[in-house]
């Protein structure tokens, strides 16, 4: 007969909840049945890669952007692992647009040809598709209800985002980072 501790074993769980998450990303739908979504689970050293890209992406922002950039950093490092969730903006089925205007152009056409030259000069790659935007939200959510039905606690952050997006570990234009938590405390709440 096995022992398997608690810290073991709620590691396994969280492990095991964040692939179930990267699936229910890509299982949520997505608009016109067109799927740009992108996952990636990380734990181990990895999660120090990122913690310290955040910091690094932290001087300058306006505000309290840059606390909590650092701040986040530092509760990815009490993680037991993270999941990445991103999206392309390119438009859905270019070739029988809908040219619905959300995204400001008034042709997927325009849209398209503004991403060509990627003016938005900002954190993420824009300007996006309003579609894939909206499958962003629907597969971020997807995966956060998992997580929440399964008593695995965490949050999501742009700021995790913004910095797996510099150092270029998905093929997406938008990125947020999911981190995941298990004890006696939700650490992602409370912090200052």
């Amino acid at each position: 007969m096995a022992r398997i501790s608690s810290t073991e074993a709620e590691l396994n769980g969280i492990k095991s909840v964040a692939y179930m998450m990267s699936a229910a990303a890509r299982t949520a739908p997505k608009a016109r049945g067109i799927d740009a979504i992108e996952t990636m689970v990380v734990d181990g050293e990895d999660l120090e890669t990122i913690a310290r890209a955040m910091e690094d992406t932290a001087p300058g922002r306006p505000g309290t952007l840059e606390g909590a950039f650092r701040r986040d950093a530092n509760s990815v490092r009490q993680s037991a692992c993270v999941v990445l969730v991103g999206v392309s903006g390119d438009p859905k089925k270019p070739e029988t647009p809908f040219d619905c205007g959300a995204c400001g152009f008034k042709t997927c056409e325009a849209l398209a040809n503004a991403r060509k030259r990627n003016a938005s000069g900002g954190d993420f790659k824009g300007p996006l598709c309003a579609m894939a935007s909206l499958d962003l939200g629907v597969a971020l959510g997807s995966a956060v209800k998992l997580a929440a039905d399964h008593g695995i606690d965490n949050r999501m952050m742009y700021t995790m985002g913004v910095a797996v997006a510099k150092l270029g570990w998905l093929e997406a234009d938008i990125v947020l980072g999911i981190p995941l938590s298990a004890s006696g405390k939700n650490i992602y709440f409370d912090r200052g």
